[in-house]
């Protein structure tokens, strides 16, 4: 990748950070070592940095495939997914989200492909562990903003993991910057997308990632996180680092006007 050269984020993702670079790019900007990031997504804060050493990782196994697709092999990912291009509509949506390709590279297509064409680029799988989102209106496959080449270069020196957060982030040492952006659930909680978190991120997961983060400063890490802005999640990083309340715009509800601002909470340990 070209020194100064910006790289696009090429998935939409619920709880992507986006926002956070455009609008507070100052909450990063800070030195460090090596970059962790256990809750990768979207990727919007490790494209905005474009660190020379990292660790990726995700829970989500299709997810990481795919960057590690396009680390491996981004020409032959792109031309896949230029084949989705020409073929896009609606009972070929279908025939894609129930195929399963045997190439990394055809898998990876697949996955961008369902991505920017299903319904508001969320990902949402039944008991079965299948991709079940409806076609969504987006019609582009392939986006001007695409550039595989430099995501590939920059994943060049990341090490790419598929699992937990907690041992991704014990590996931190001194001197490693760990964004953290897990899914937001809250005790008692009552919202309806959070709800769905629950079976992905446990309130018992959230305790648990509150005192990786205490032992990853104890042995000299620095940790940005952001987290529901809610009372149980604020008393839970009660006495830890500074808080921050941020606003963003809310994107996930169908309805245009139903979206509004929404606040989230910032940790900033350092």
């Amino acid at each position: 990748m070209e020194k100064n050269e910006t790289v696009i984020p090429f998935l939409k993702w619920a709880g992507g950070k986006r926002w956070l670079v455009s609008s507070y790019p100052e909450i990063l900007n800070r030195p460090y070592n090596r970059y962790i990031e256990p809750f990768l997504g979207s990727g919007a804060v490790y494209f905005h940095l474009a660190p020379e050493r990292s660790i990726l990782a995700d829970r989500n196994k299709e997810l990481i495939e795919t960057y590690q697709a396009i680390k491996d092999a981004w020409r032959s990912v792109e031309r896949e997914l230029a084949k989705h291009q020409r073929n896009h509509s609606k009972n070929y949506y279908y025939v894609v989200r129930d195929s399963k390709p045997r190439t990394a590279h055809a898998r990876a297509a697949r996955f961008i492909y369902l991505n920017r064409t299903c319904w508001n680029g969320l990902y949402r799988v039944n008991l079965n562990g299948e991709f079940n989102v409806p076609l969504g209106t987006k019609t582009n496959v392939v986006l001007e903003s695409d550039n595989f080449h430099s995501v590939s270069n920059l994943l060049r020196t990341a090490d790419l993991r598929v699992g937990d957060f907690e041992p991704i982030i014990n590996k931190a040492r001194k001197n490693d910057l760990i964004f953290i952006d897990p899914p937001y659930t809250v005790k008692h909680n009552l919202n309806g997308f959070v709800k769905y978190n629950e079976t992905l991120f446990s309130w018992e997961d959230q305790i648990r990632l509150r005192d990786c983060v205490l032992r990853a400063t104890e042995r000299g890490a620095s940790v940005v996180l952001t987290n529901a802005y809610h009372q149980s999640v604020r008393k839970l990083y009660r006495k830890i680092g500074q808080h921050r309340r941020l606003i963003r715009a809310s994107v996930l509800a169908a309805d245009r006007e139903k979206r509004k601002l929404c606040d989230e909470l910032l940790v900033i340990v350092e």
